[in-house]
């Protein structure tokens, strides 16, 4: 089986903005630990402070593309961590990595959330800080069904086979080890799902229905089977259609092990509401939430979780 994640490479993040320079690519020996990669190519890209500043350290982003014996693995996120949220939020996002490591214990985290509630992009973000790979099970049940795109799939065959492959896609992935794991927003209907999910760590991205409508109208419903063949405005179908599932969702979206509430954030950084809140905050929040958990849960066997 062919599966893409986003590694990051063993080596630190941290460099001195003179050692850079003023070039925005170069190439790096990886240390010897990463010798099972057989060939690795490494994109550093740079946005270099004025020089008042320099000498100081920054947070940078590292892309890797390589391959293994295992996996076949390209970088999807590009960009520094800067672009998703603030300096001060990357710096608070490797502290807290720092400190919920430990207590993961290298458990697989799952984010469950309705469509659009961002799980890819804080999977990504989560998996670079913390040194995980990231799965999106779409794209695994994608590529089992030859490269056919979820929507296809859904016109195709229809959304009873998508979600049988949908539980043997999270079977898979809950197999792999130090992963994040993007589910779909159906998956968590399935008890034998959870299942799965409850080998690992399950954190639930709980996004209002205003501002998912808001998200998904922005970028169409072409991509989004369950909302596409819908009659009126984008805003109007998508939020309509979301109350709905969500009525059929909420309480499997409880079982999580942790919950991630952007109103909860917003409030209590006096946003006027959600859209302001940076993907890094949220994954901020999120690696708050599953310290506490954890603590909570010192001493039980990750596997009864």
């Amino acid at each position: 089986m062919e599966v893409k994640v986003v590694r990051r490479p063993p080596l630190s993040q941290w460099m001195d903005s003179d050692t850079i320079g003023r070039t925005t690519r170069c190439s790096l020996q990886l240390p010897r630990r990463s010798q099972d990669l057989k060939r690795s190519e490494v994109l550093i890209s740079v946005n270099r402070w004025p020089r008042k500043t320099s000498g100081y350290r920054r947070l940078i982003a590292v892309e890797t593309s390589c391959s293994n014996n295992e996996f076949s693995a390209s970088a999807v996120q590009s960009g520094s961590l800067g672009a998703l949220g603030s300096l001060d939020e990357c710096l608070v996002l490797k502290s807290k990595s720092q400190e919920v490591g430990p207590y993961l214990n290298g458990r697989c985290i799952f984010l469950v959330g309705m469509m659009g509630s961002g799980k890819t992009t804080v999977g990504k973000i989560l998996s670079q800080v913390l040194g995980y790979s990231f799965v999106d099970c779409d794209t695994l049940v994608e590529q089992e069904a030859g490269g056919t795109s979820v929507a296809d799939i859904f016109k195709l065959y229809g959304e009873g086979f998508f979600r049988e492959k949908e539980t043997e896609m999270l079977r898979r992935a809950s197999t792999i080890p130090r992963s994040v794991v993007s589910t779909g927003g159906g998956a968590v209907m399935k008890h034998i799902n959870w299942r799965y999910m409850h080998k690992g760590l399950s954190v639930w991205l709980d996004v209002p229905l205003d501002a998912l409508a808001k998200r998904i109208a922005a970028v169409g419903t072409h991509s989004r089977p369950l909302l596409h063949s819908e009659t009126g405005d984008a805003y109007t179908k998508a939020f309509n259609h979301l109350s709905s599932l969500f009525k059929e969702r909420g309480e499997a979206y409880a079982n999580a092990n942790a919950r991630v509430s952007l109103e909860e954030i917003a409030a209590r950084h006096g946003y006027r509401d959600v859209s302001f809140i940076t993907p890094a905050g949220i994954a901020i929040e999120a690696l708050e939430q599953m310290e506490h958990f954890l603590k909570d849960m010192e001493g039980v066997p990750h596997d009864t979780l």
